[in-house]
């Protein structure tokens, strides 16, 4: 019983040490919010944080009932403010596009319409040939395509 007594406190040392060490050397893992998030938002986030922290903390029927009408309210308000900074977001990168497109700045009007689509699919994966040659051309990605499936397709039954 000693025995085990000794090493639950040694492990729980050596854990704790390692953990400090990775603290110090790696630093604490830091959470990235959206950029178009303001801090008055993530404030408001924070404060509804604290009010589920209180419900889940509330002893009595009346007590929880208290918290949880004040954090639906706060809900709403994070809601309302996080719709509001996006909106802001939106119209901002198309006023930059549309300044964009004015002045004939062709680079940024293309960064500015891809952030604005978020559309972030991957690009088409070069493909080989039969001679071993490697297709990047989409057209010709096509094409081959086509032939191979045809090929596949027409096999004959084994």
């Amino acid at each position: 019983m000693e025995k085990e007594l000794l090493w639950a406190a040694t492990g729980k040392g050596i854990k704790e040490a390692i953990t400090s060490t990775c603290h110090e050397v790696l630093g604490h893992r830091k959470h990235y919010h959206k950029e178009w998030i303001t801090v008055d938002t993530l404030d408001k986030i924070q404060e509804r944080r604290n009010k589920k922290a209180a419900i889940n903390t509330s002893r009595t029927r009346a007590e929880k009932a208290k918290a949880h009408a004040e954090y639906t309210e706060v809900n709403k308000q994070v809601k309302r403010s996080i719709r509001a900074d996006k909106r802001k977001y939106v119209e901002d990168l198309a006023t930059t596009a549309e300044n964009a497109a004015r002045e004939g700045n062709l680079t940024q009007l293309c960064d500015t319409t891809k952030r604005l689509s978020e559309n972030h699919c991957k690009p088409e994966r070069p493909v080989k040939s039969k001679e071993g040659k490697v297709i990047i051309n989409t057209e010709e990605q096509k094409i081959w395509r086509a032939e191979r499936y045809k090929e596949l397709m027409n096999r004959q039954p084994e």
